[in-house]
């Protein structure tokens, strides 16, 4: 038993299949970005919840200013100060390794560094263990 297939239907099978088609391609492609996106993160440093961390060589290009300013108790402020940009929604958003080829294109890891000795600077001196 052989059933014909009218020109609509086919036409109908073939235009849903490349409908499916397209779909499957622009939410791979959106995938395919946000997999891109998330490659450059990574997760924060060991330590404990509520632990001040004092290790500033621990601070990374991903890591953004309030990031920082929370895990090392330090002001937000005094950061974007130190760097000398505007600490607006966009830039709080941005990691050291983004904010340095924005801003300081020319001058390869100077926002790591200069955020690295400021958070030194305002930390308290440590306290010897009895």
């Amino acid at each position: 038993m052989s059933a014909k297939v009218s020109k609509k239907q086919r036409a109908l099978v073939i235009g849903l299949i490349a409908v499916g088609v397209l779909f499957t391609a622009f939410f791979g492609m959106r995938a395919v970005r946000a997999f891109r996106q998330f490659d450059g993160h990574r997760p924060p440093p060991p330590g404990r919840p509520g632990k001040v961390e004092t290790d500033v060589e621990a601070i990374r290009g991903w890591m953004t200013v309030p990031f920082i300013a929370e895990l090392y108790h330090v002001p937000e402020p005094a950061l974007f100060d130190a760097l000398k940009i505007a600490p607006d929604e966009k830039n709080r958003e941005k990691s050291l390794r983004d904010l340095n080829r924005e801003y300081y294109p020319d001058t390869d890891g100077f926002t790591l560094e200069t955020v690295k000795a400021k958070v030194k600077e305002l930390q308290p001196p440590p306290t010897p263990a009895p």
